[in-house]
């Protein structure tokens, strides 16, 4: 879940450091860091190896491109233009998830080739675990035309558990027509999924940043086995306090705002603004209320307002502990899988932490990972305990 394409930040290969062995193809760095990483949480059902076999074909042909060669299209997933990410997510019941997301049309010669390799993508996987993709079909002249626009079309992602198959999700992009027409393009598709009354709802209840200072960067759907389906909206917040982001998470009914902005405070090491790369949003709506979200998630960009990766980690540990999952030990466990290499010696490794709290169930602290395949960005340039932000 990556925003940089959309806020402007870019990612410097120049200043860039090393990677691993320059031979190994996208396809082995990829499964070899996700079947670890299932290892790592424990997730060893037939149906997450049954993802790692599938995982080369949602690629595509990019998958046995060498990464010596360099990335295959600027693609916004992860900052290096990895076309994945990895992410573990921590309940507190303490049974984790491991979720993969991937970019199915990197390489493509537009943004409509991209999204029609997207669909087959999801047609494949929706056969291989028998997931309907209706709901993608009802909202695919929105998000998917024939001259579609933007930095991405369709991103694909697998939540892989411990037993049962995995849910997948689809993200799609709002600015496909043109970035004036988002909030229009958004309002029609929560109609058209029952959710009518839920934008006007939002943009009087939060007219201060919604849409003005609020950029529409996902509309996502979760699709086939989920105990209660989602619709959901990603906001960015380019500039916003942790106060706002405390507004922002009132908007749930019966939430609880200052442990977000709590949240806020730790993984942003302090910073009382975010003016860098922004904290996201996540508004989620089911059928328990057409009007209010049922669910809301703050990511915090770790990466940008920290030193380095163990910087990041030690943040990720401290609100894993305060949020009653522990964690702690697989989180490690998790950072082994995705490579060999010293935290200290990078920053970008761990890009968010979040914090997913619904009317319905137990809060969630999910870890993004970046894959790293075709760069490292140096740790920035100040002191390890310092965030990057004003007030710092």
């Amino acid at each position: 879940m990556n925003s940089s394409a959309l806020s402007g930040y870019a990612f410097d290969l120049e200043r860039s450091t090393g990677v691993g062995p320059r031979t190994s193809t996208l396809r082995e760095h990829l499964t070899g860091q996700l079947q670890r990483l299932l290892d790592a949480a424990d997730v060893t059902c037939s149906w997450a190896s049954d993802a790692v076999r599938l995982l080369p074909a949602l690629l595509g042909p990019v998958a046995g491109r060498p990464l010596g060669a360099g990335p295959p299209s600027p693609s916004f997933v992860s900052d290096d233009h990895s076309p994945a990410e990895l992410s573990v997510s921590f309940a507190s019941d303490g049974v984790p998830t491991v979720r993969v997301l991937v970019e199915p049309g990197c390489g493509a010669r537009t943004v409509a080739d991209s999204g029609r390799a997207g669909l087959r993508a999801l047609h494949r996987m929706a056969s291989c675990w028998n997931v309907d993709a209706e709901p993608v079909a009802r909202v695919k002249d929105l998000f998917l035309p024939a001259a579609a626009r933007g930095p991405f079309s369709l991103w694909c992602a697998l939540d892989l558990r411990r037993s049962g198959p995995p849910g997948v999700k689809v993200y799609l992009n709002p600015e496909a027509h043109s970035g004036d027409r988002a909030a229009e393009v958004v309002e029609e598709a929560l109609t058209r999924f029952g959710f009518g009354p839920a934008w006007p709802a939002l943009t009087a209840r939060a007219a201060s940043w919604c849409p003005d200072r609020g950029r529409l960067l996902f509309f996502a759907l979760d699709l086939g086995h989920w105990q209660e389906p989602r619709v959901k909206l990603y906001i960015a917040h380019q500039g916003f306090s942790v106060e706002e982001a405390e507004a922002v998470a009132g908007l749930l009914p019966g939430g609880t705002p200052q442990r977000v902005g709590d949240f806020c405070r730790t993984v942003g090491g302090g910073a009382r603004r975010f003016d860098r790369l922004p904290l996201v949003s996540c508004l989620s709506f089911t059928r328990r209320d057409r009007e209010r979200p049922s669910g809301h998630t703050l990511h915090v960009p770790v990466r940008d307002y920290a030193r380095d990766d163990c910087v990041a980690r030690d943040r990720a540990a401290a609100v894993l502990g305060a949020h009653g999952g522990g964690g702690t030990a697989l989180l490690d466990k998790a950072l082994a899988a995705m490579t060999p290499r010293r935290l200290s010696d990078g920053v970008g490794l761990i890009s968010y932490v979040s914090l997913a709290r619904s009317t319905a169930g137990p809060p969630r602290v999910t870890v993004y990972l970046s894959p790293e395949a075709y760069a490292i960005h140096p740790p920035h340039d100040l002191p390890r305990d310092t965030a990057l932000g004003e007030g710092a």
